[in-house]
Order: structure tokens, then C-alpha cells, then sequence
């Protein structure tokens, strides 16, 4: 078996391990693939028209009630949700039914590591739904990500990822570090460099068995969600091994990853939750979605003793948007569904069931995150703190293979450095042999 086809399956791999942890952005879903939710079936059913979403993960919809709620104001709509657990089989299935011009759902879901492929190669395909909406509801950024070259706004956003950083403040006391979060977000504002140079003050007293941070990879993922380049220019051409943004990212994260001051987990794997419950790092990267996440692996012992301090930069990981497929039989009716199921009174909605944050600022001043959430992390203005941050978001131009080669980077590249001990650049050449493969060069 030759190099690059052991590579190339390699790849595979780990890009299915990304996309179920992209999963997370949507919550955690127990559904199976094609589960459905309501009325099965599609076109009419006893008199009422039967409307599809097509989705990945876990919405919020069904949970928070909107789907009932909706039926209930529109006695003649039944809608039908159509989840995939994993987006490496739902965003290719979605694909080969657009290209095929049938079968797609009335609402099709897109994944923000997607956006751009759909906007770039599929625009035609989908309803242009800034005809229809008051775009400036929803965060230009966002509305930036979902906009094709001719001005077609071809998703309405769903939710976005807003960047923290929540840290352990028992252990930063411990440690004899500041644990106001004010004085903490001051200290390390405007450079994750400067983030570092705390995780090499907190290593110095450091609680025995804890570190600093979970992992370098996040401190990378972090960085970047707050630059203006990733791996694509807004053109569409691959420039990540020239972008500014790559190279920032990778440097901080490469500090991280030579030094003691990391856990040296892979997130989402099982000893990255074994490491919140047994409090051995004091701080992670976290946006909003990870913050139910948090509190589920930490348990009782992580009650009080969790804090939420602004990014260094303003950052984002994750969000979503829905489309309407001009393949779709009941687009009138699809597209005043997904412009009630994004309005922000519902986003609010979906807020307070799962922490999904919403793309409309408009919603922001009424979020309440649950009372046991708020009393978990130390009283923490947590939505002020992401609300912030989503404010200041810089846009961002995502490629077509924009999440393969993240993955190249942070499961190669970066893992190669921190948990085998090779040098920055064996790291480098590593990742940069393994995008090769998904550029297919």
C-alpha cells in the first residue's frame, strides 16, 4: 500500500472524528441517521402540506418546542424533521441530491464548514432568501458567510460559536494567579500570546497534576476563529500555507505544544471528559455551545469553582444556517418556515433550551441562561461575555476543503509536535503532507 493511499485513509479517519465533534456544535444527538420527529411522509398529508428539515445533530427545534408551536399557528403545515447524526454523510448526501436537482428537504440545514461550498458551487440550487428577510436582523458577518458573489443570500442564520475562555478559578487560586475575570481578560486581551505567558506563571505553582490548558490543537482552533484568513481568500484560492491567520494560530499553538503547560488531550475523545472531571487542566478555549458541555463532564466538583472570562481576540467556532432547495416542492411555505424558525424571539427560544447562540443580536438583551448554569460558573455574565465577543466577530472566507484541512493540521500537525515530541517543523511538514493529500496535489 503506497504512502499516499495510507495517508489518504488516514485522512479519512480523522475527518469523520471532526465532523462528529462538529456535531457538538448542535448539541449532542442520541437521534439516528434520517430519524424523524413529527408526521412521516412528504407533499401533502391529509389535507396539510408537509414540510421536511433536513438537519444534522441536534437543532433545538424539536426540543424547544417550535416545531409543535408553529403547526399549532399554521393548521395546514406539517413539518417533518430529517436528522443525521454525522455531517460527513449528511452534507455529501445533501450534495448529490442538489446536483441531481430531487429529493432534497423543503429546509435544508448547512454547517458553517460548508457554507462556503454551498455558496461557491451550489448558489444556484438554493432560494435566494434576502429577497424575503430584513438581513439586518442577523450579524453581517454571518450574513457575509452565506452570500454569494452576485449578492444572493442563499442561508439564514441559525446559530454562532462565540469564543470564552472558561478557566478553573480554585485552581488559578491555588496556583496564586489573579481570578477576577476582568482583571484576567485585561491581562491576556488582544494576543493569545500573552494567554500563554499566564499558563507559564500558573505552571509555576501549578497544582500537582494539573496543567494549564487541555490542548494545544484548542489554543490553535481559538486563535484562528478570530483572524480574517484561514486557509481560503475570499476568491476561493487555497493560501493557508501563506495565510497570516494560519501562521499566528500555529505559532501560539506551537508555544503550547513544546512547553509543560498542556494536557496534551484530543478534545472530544474520552480522556478529554475524564480531564474535566478530574480537574487536570484550569483552562479551555469554550464557545457558548461547549458551556453545557463543561458542565456536564465537570460534575458536582466543578460547581462554583468554573469561570468565564472574555478571548484575548474576538473569535468564533461553529454555527449553522438554513436553505431552501430550489428543487423543493413547497418553497413559499419552506421559506416562511425557515424565516420563523431563525426570527429571534425563536433563537431565544432555542437559547434557553441547549445554549445554541444566537445569530440576531436583536435576541441578545432577553437570553437567560438557565439558573443552575449561571450559579455553576461562578455568576458569570456569560451571555454579556459571548454577546460581545459575536459582535466583533471579523468575517471569515471558508473553502471548500476548509474542515479537512484544519483537521490535517491540528490531529497531524500539531499532535505530531505536542504528544510525540517531534520539533515545530517536523509538525509542519507533517500537516503540510497531509493537506497535499486533500488538495489532492
Amino acid at each position: 500500500m503506497g504512502t499516499s493511499t495510507r495517508r489518504s485513509r488516514r485522512l479519512m479517519a480523522l475527518a469523520a472524528v471532526a465532523a462528529l465533534a462538529t456535531g457538538l456544535l448542535a448539541g449532542c444527538s442520541k437521534d439516528s441517521d434520517d430519524s424523524s420527529s413529527n408526521d412521516s411522509g412528504g407533499g401533502n398529508s391529509g389535507g396539510k402540506t408537509t414540510l421536511t428539515v433536513g438537519t444534522f445533530g441536534v437543532f433545538g427545534y424539536k426540543q424547544a418546542g417550535l416545531y409543535d408551536e408553529y403547526m399549532k399557528l399554521h393548521p395546514d403545515i406539517s413539518i417533518k424533521e430529517n436528522v443525521t447524526t454525522r455531517t460527513d454523510v449528511y452534507w455529501p448526501k445533501v450534495l448529490t441530491r442538489l446536483q441531481a436537482g430531487s429529493g432534497t428537504d423543503d429546509i435544508q440545514a448547512i454547517e458553517v464548514g460548508n457554507i462556503t461550498e454551498a455558496v461557491q458551487t451550489q448558489g444556484d440550487k438554493f432560494v435566494d432568501l434576502g429577497k424575503d428577510v430584513d438581513k439586518s436582523q442577523w450579524l453581517d458577518w454571518k450574513n457575509a458567510q452565506a452570500t454569494t458573489k452576485d449578492g444572493k443570500l442563499i442561508g439564514l442564520g441559525t446559530d454562532v460559536g462565540p469564543m470564552a475562555i472558561c478557566y478553573r478559578k480554585d485552581l488559578f487560586k491555588k496556583a496564586g494567579l489573579e481570578t477576577d475575570r476582568t482583571k484576567l481578560a485585561a491581562e491576556w486581551k488582544g494576543d493569545w500570546a500573552k494567554y500563554v505567558d499566564v499558563g507559564k506563571e500558573y505552571m509555576k505553582k501549578a497544582p500537582k497534576g494539573t496543567k494549564f490548558v487541555d490542548s494545544a490543537s484548542s489554543v490553535y482552533n481559538a486563535a484562528l476563529g478570530g483572524g480574517t484568513e484561514r486557509y481560503y481568500d475570499k476568491d476561493g484560492n487555497v493560501i493557508w500555507d501563506k495565510s497570516d491567520g494560519v501562521k499566528k494560530a500555529w505559532d501560539v499553538a506551537m508555544s503550547v505544544a513544546t512547553s509543560n503547560m498542556s494536557a496534551k488531550l484530543k478534545q472530544f475523545d474520552p480522556t478529554w471528559d475524564q480531564g474535566y472531571a478530574k480537574a487536570s487542566f484550569a483552562t479551555v478555549a469554550c464557545p457558548a455551545w461547549m458551556i453545557g458541555y463543561i458542565e456536564q463532564k465537570s460534575g458536582d466538583s466543578g460547581k462554583g469553582n468554573w469561570d468565564v472570562a472574555a478571548a484575548p481576540t474576538a473569535s468564533n467556532w461553529g454555527g449553522s444556517f438554513l436553505g431552501v432547495p430550489t428543487a423543493g416542492k413547497h418553497q413559499k411555505e419552506a421559506i416562511a418556515l425557515a424565516k420563523w424558525l431563525t426570527d429571534p424571539a425563536q433563537q431565544a427560544k432555542v437559547f434557553a433550551k441547549q445554549a445554541s447562540f444566537p445569530s440576531t443580536p436583536s435576541a441578545y438583551s432577553a437570553l437567560k441562561p438557565a439558573a443552575d448554569t449561571t450559579a455553576y460558573f461562578s455568576d458569570a455574565p456569560i451571555t454579556q461575555i459571548f454577546a460581545d465577543s459575536a459582535k466583533t466577530i471579523p468575517v471569515q472566507y471558508f473553502g471548500v476543503k476548509d474542515q479537512p484541512i484544519n483537521t490535517a493540521i491540528t490531529d497531524v500537525g500539531i499532535l505530531q509536535v505536542e504528544q510525540k515530541g517531534k520539533s515545530p517543523t517536523q509538525g509542519w511538514d507533517a500537516a503540510k503532507n497531509e493537506v497535499k493529500d486533500v488538495l489532492g496535489q
